[in-house]
């Protein structure tokens, strides 16, 4: 008896040393944190996607620190949950809700015109909200969903802000993309995926999308003191993830999840990055780079060709309407 209690007492504290270094893993996993003591009083910030994973830690954040914070969500009733919850902790009321389906182009013509009712100014312009590998879906306008959703509905949110952003300068817009764009590519014959889709494929090309289109866009703003910069956020546990086989299976989450969670981010410190680039003092006129971990990060390649994105642009300008005021896939 005393044989099998010392053995049981031997195998609870091999766990409780296997635990431990699990948990000190998963805490050197976490990247880099945004230390500086920046306060945001008074300014005014959107961000899509805001009701939750990094998103609703940048608006935590961003109201902690004073700013007027404009949630731009899909799901009203879980922006409202989280809207709640951020301000009954950072004690902030000037915290708001705002439908804004990035799906849907009237959607977003919509939210700008009802932020323009109530705003004279714009701050920080955060395009944050994203949907990643889902089957092959069309956004209202007829645009395969990761295109529409990470590239074009922000292409055109920003086109909308970008004369507000102008007057309230010094001001920045903070575009979230990833990692994924170093294997994406510009699928110039087949950009809504309409001859074959490979949601891997669709994904890394929105992101390197968004790249293009920081880089772009602060070529454009040159001289108007709008500054524009894309980041990697880290590989961060989220529900972006939703539609990953490898996450969502009972079989994942008995035997591959426990082995994959010590190298995800939490949302919280997913979130420094995007605290920095639209923060940070030393950014004030940094503009059309690419951030990881709180620094600057090289892209790909394929993300430095400007022939390209000047391609997109256009076509994302025709796709959005933005020159015609209309929005459909031709």
């Amino acid at each position: 008896m005393s044989i099998f209690r010392n053995k049981l007492i031997l195998t609870g504290s091999a766990i409780g040393t296997l635990l431990g270094g699990v948990v000190l893993l998963k805490d050197r996993m976490q990247g880099a944190v945004f230390e500086k003591n920046v306060r945001a009083d008074g300014k005014v910030v959107i961000i899509t996607g805001a009701n939750t994973g990094i998103g609703k830690e940048t608006a935590h954040y961003l109201a902690r620190r004073g700013a007027h914070v404009y949630m731009a969500c899909r799901d009203m009733k879980k922006c409202e949950e989280a809207r709640e919850e951020i301000v009954l902790d950072t004690r902030n009321p000037l915290v708001y809700c705002r439908e804004c389906d990035l799906a849907s182009m009237q959607s977003i013509r919509q939210f700008v015109k009802q932020f323009k009712s109530e705003q004279q100014r714009l701050d920080i312009l955060i395009n944050n909200a994203g949907v990643m590998r889902c089957p092959r879906t069309l956004t209202k306008e007829g645009i395969e969903l990761q295109l529409g959703v990470n590239h074009m509905g922000h292409f055109l949110l920003t086109n909308l802000l970008l004369d507000t952003l102008k007057l309230s300068a010094p001001s920045r817009i903070v575009v979230v993309s990833s990692l994924a764009h170093t294997r994406g590519q510009i699928a110039l014959d087949d950009l809504n995926s309409t001859k074959s889709y490979d949601e891997a494929k669709a994904y890394e090309q929105s992101k390197l999308a968004n790249v293009l289109f920081t880089r772009e866009l602060a070529r454009r703003l040159e001289g108007t003191g709008v500054t524009v910069n894309a980041l990697h956020p880290g590989i961060v546990d989220t529900e972006l993830m939703r539609h990953m086989g490898i996450f969502n299976s009972w079989f994942s989450g008995l035997f591959v999840r426990p082995f994959v969670w010590p190298f995800l981010k939490s949302p919280l410190y997913g979130a420094q990055t995007t605290v920095y680039a639209a923060l940070d003092p030393d950014l004030e006129k940094v503009s059309g780079q690419y951030f990881s971990d709180c620094a600057p990060k090289e892209v790909a390649e394929q993300a430095k060709d400007d022939r390209v994105a000047k391609w997109l642009w256009a076509v994302s300008e025709k796709w959005t309407g933005t020159l015609t005021g209309t929005a459909a896939v031709s």
